[in-house]
């Protein structure tokens, strides 16, 4: 049977997701952000929770480990061997082209350094799930708040370079809405972007999530999937720059919206 996915709301605009093998029962928590919801949804699924796979150490991703762990102590947790310094309580730590197993299901670990030094992110293959944390967000990407803008573009790249289409991409923040309207300042002529905002205003109006996102959508509406695109480069006065160059002004830009 293919992977289960339970996808939740914590703190203020966080996500959180279990992802569950119906197989052998084993479940994942993707990040801690806080105990509470994690705990709401192991009991509205009935699942238990064998597995803590955290993408990267800032707090709103980390902040329910230590009470999650006391409450699970058989619970496995897995963590970045770039971010090893930086937070307790990881016994696993991975590196780039690790495997990960959730049971009868497996990840494949992609570091993603950009947002943080030791960022991963983890890809069910078979069953085309990324958990991108806060490297991608649905029409967006995480800040590069401690590596410059260019290696967070290579880490994304490296993520175009290998995903397919039908790929389906949970990340860390409810982020659909604003960072639509961001992109609409940079590609105002794009129709599918004008479609996703529609979609997810309505969708947030009813109190819905707006992910998992199609990466086919991300790949035609993400502004910085789509720096090497001409239109976008007209728009920012940037013909014949790089678009290392041109994810750097639009994350720039992004940061002021």
């Amino acid at each position: 049977m293919a992977a289960q996915i339970h996808q939740f709301m914590c703190l203020k605009d966080n996500f959180g997701a279990l992802i569950h093998d119906p197989d052998t029962g084993a479940t994942a928590a993707i990040d801690a952000p806080e105990a509470a919801p994690v705990e709401a949804a192991l009991e509205e699924t009935g699942w238990p929770l064998t597995d803590i796979l955290i993408t990267h150490h800032h707090k709103d991703h980390t902040g329910g480990l230590t009470e999650l762990k006391a409450r699970h102590p058989g619970a496995r947790v897995v963590g970045s061997a770039g971010d090893r310094d930086r937070y307790e309580g990881i016994e696993v730590y991975v590196d780039d082209g690790d495997t990960v197993t959730v049971g009868g299901l497996q990840a494949r670990v992609i570091n993603t350094p950009g947002h943080t030094r030791g960022h991963v992110v983890y890809y069910f293959d078979a069953d085309r799930i990324l958990f991108a944390g806060d490297t991608l967000f649905s029409v967006g990407c995480g800040k590069s708040s401690e590596l410059p803008a260019s290696v967070l573009y290579d880490s994304i790249r490296a993520l175009v370079s290998i995903l397919p289409e039908d790929t389906m991409l949970y990340c860390g923040h409810e982020y659909t809405v604003k960072n639509a309207q961001f992109a609409l300042t940079v590609d105002p002529d794009n129709l599918f972007l004008k479609s996703r905002l529609d979609e997810a205003t309505k969708l947030r109006s009813m109190g819905l999530p707006t992910l998992p996102s199609r990466w086919a959508d991300e790949l035609r509406t993400n502004p910085f999937l789509r720096a090497d695109v001409a239109e976008i480069s007209r728009m920012l006065n940037m013909e014949g720059s790089t678009p290392a160059e041109v994810f750097a002004r639009l994350r720039d830009l992004k940061n002021r919206f």
